[in-house]
């Protein structure tokens, strides 16, 4: 009964959530399995030493007989006997259990790689950190812990349940009868601390992602004094956490109290129970130290099981939270037929394509608009109004609400992602770059590019400019996102980058809004060289730099005002792009 009450205890999600686990702990099963086999020496030895007290009591300090002086002797040996085992339990859970968390960890991470944007868009990043890695910490150190505990605990509670009952089966019923009561209340644990765990688990979140704004943001605090407001908001952050620690202990506080004040009971019960049977001779005194050793070793776990108990349910709904997180789909994915994009034959065509992030808040409306293959097409119009959307569908970073984007007059989402984008490169206005050296971040452009490639994007990105004042050349180490670049300089790199992967298609958006003069007249030849051959989609900001286009394209309030050339547009004397152009002149 005591351990169909324990395993209700652990929770009937509890063999759910560790069949999912299984594939992952297949690979080192061998292992996990000695660690949940020693449990059973591990628990049966307690009943072992509870078990030889009666002979002890009942020979040497009841009859003076000194036959029996080595059982201290034994027990002492058991006892190191059951540290060992405890220690190689443990040694093989924490292995196991690494293993399997860095097996997870690198499942998960290349599910986050494969999020679409908006998942990006709509979860901070330390929201991400703990879903992602806390979580699968919390679940993964938990799972053979939790394995560990409940094995010992059953084959513990087995053994020592029979010692009660061959010492005293009336004794035992009383002591098996509160060790049930003393159990019922952790039944309700889950439901009482769910709700409490999910806000910490994001609040917690909160603070991560205020130190990863601290850090990036770090020049923004200084420029504008905004310690004190940074702290105010993390001192806001911190009371929450604090808040919902104390609801934990509201919730669950009791446990352990209640549990100590039933054990307690029945150790009493026990106690008075037994001198009755002492003294009617129904027991001898060796049967009731016996039983009083075992029950103690019994209760002694259960009085503060209370405590614990919580960490084991906040493992499992960590680890239900992982599982979600394995099997959410991503918005935009590939479709089961989809099909290889082997090459750019035509060109590209959005027909009737409308797009919203929020519904009913429309970004893009009815955007028609053909590219032909080798031309080049600049976006312009006022700011918010739809540009780094419509070119952000082209890869498929988001996925049209209505009508289709076509490739070769194939619609873009019958291609696969990675054969898609293989075919575009992008060059942003603040581009990221990875840790590393300068060639490192290149050559993510094409990993397979031969020396004589990568001399060609250096050369064609202007980056040969700067790194021969470098005594390590290609081989100088950027430091985090490239913070010991200029910005000029790392635009030179992202252009080389996109230039060595070879893509037909190039998208440049607003690549030099943010450069100086100087720094945009290199970056502008780059980009130059970059575009040529090739399909183009410039989103501009300085419209002096797009006058040789093919076709100008006006997007505003997400509708295409209007389209040309640069002639022909700024001959309207009403037209946007005419007003914007005569604005830029003045």
């Amino acid at each position: 009964m005591f351990n169909k009450l324990w395993a209700k205890v652990i929770n009937t999600n509890f063999i759910r959530d560790y069949r999912q686990m299984w594939p992952y702990i297949r690979p080192y099963w061998g292992r996990a399995l000695a660690a949940v086999l020693i449990t059973i020496p591990v628990g049966a030895l307690d009943a072992v030493i509870a078990w030889a007290l009666k002979p002890y009591m009942d020979v040497m300090m009841i009859e003076k007989n000194t036959n029996t002086i080595w059982i201290p002797i034994v027990i002492v040996g058991f006892s190191a006997v059951q540290g060992i085992l405890t220690f190689t339990a443990l040694y093989l859970n924490t292995w196991v259990g690494r293993k399997i968390a860095n097996d997870v960890k690198i499942d998960l991470f290349g599910k986050l790689l494969r999020f679409d944007a908006n998942y990006f868009d709509t979860n901070t990043s330390g929201n991400i950190i703990m879903r992602f890695n806390n979580d699968v910490e919390a679940a993964c150190s938990g799972l053979l812990n939790n394995l560990k505990q409940f094995c010992t605990r059953f084959f513990s509670s087995i053994s020592l349940i029979a010692v009660l009952f061959y010492n005293s089966w009336q004794l035992a019923l009383i002591a098996v009868t509160v060790l049930i009561c003393a159990l019922l209340p952790l039944t309700r644990v889950r439901k009482k601390i769910k709700d409490i765990n999910q806000q910490t688990v994001y609040t917690n979140a909160d603070v991560a992602t205020q130190y990863n704004e601290a850090y990036g943001g770090n020049r923004v605090i200084c420029s504008y004094n905004l310690y004190d407001y940074e702290n105010s908001r993390f001192d806001a952050t911190l009371k929450r956490v604090f808040k919902l620690g104390i609801k934990m202990v509201q919730r669950t506080g009791m446990l352990s109290p209640f549990m100590h004040f039933v054990v307690s009971l029945g150790i009493a019960l026990v106690i008075w129970t037994g001198s009755y049977l002492i003294v009617s001779q129904q027991i001898t005194a060796g049967n009731f130290v016996s039983f009083i050793a075992a029950l103690i070793l019994l209760y002694n776990p259960i009085k503060g099981i209370g405590n614990s108990f919580n960490n084991v349910q906040i493992a499992l709904l960590s680890m239900e939270r992982v599982f979600e997180l394995m099997q959410a789909v991503p918005a935009v994915c590939n479709r089961p037929d989809a099909k290889e994009l082997q090459k750019v034959s035509k060109g590209i065509e959005y027909k009737d394509v409308s797009f919203e992030y929020a519904e009913n808040k429309p970004v893009l409306q009815h955007i028609d608009l053909q590219i032909k293959k080798g031309e080049t097409i600049a976006l312009v119009g006022n700011s918010g109004g739809g540009k780094s959307t419509f070119v952000n569908l082209l890869p498929r970073f988001y996925d049209v609400t209505d009508g289709k984007i076509m490739i070769d007059g194939e619609d873009i989402r019958n291609y696969t992602l990675e054969s898609l984008r293989d075919k575009i490169a992008i060059v942003f206005q603040d581009n990221f770059l990875f840790s590393g050296t300068i060639r490192d971040n290149i050559l993510l452009g094409n990993e397979n590019a031969t020396t004589e490639e990568l001399q060609r994007a250096v050369e064609a990105a202007y980056v040969d400019d700067f790194i021969k004042d470098m005594p390590q050349g290609l081989d100088t180490d950027i430091g985090e996102r490239g913070t010991l670049l200029s910005g000029g300089q790392r635009q030179r790199i992202a252009i080389a980058r996109a230039f060595i992967k070879k893509a037909p298609i190039v998208i440049l958006d607003e690549a030099t809004s943010a450069l100086d003069n100087k720094s945009e007249a290199k970056v502008q030849k780059a980009i130059e060289n970059l575009m040529q051959d090739r399909t183009v989609i410039v989103i501009a900001h300085r419209l002096s730099t797009i006058r040789h286009a093919d076709k100008i394209v006006v997007i505003n309030n997400g509708k295409i005002a209007e389209y040309g050339t640069h002639e022909d547009l700024v001959q309207k004397p009403d037209g946007v792009y005419a007003a914007l152009y005569k604005a830029q002149l003045k």
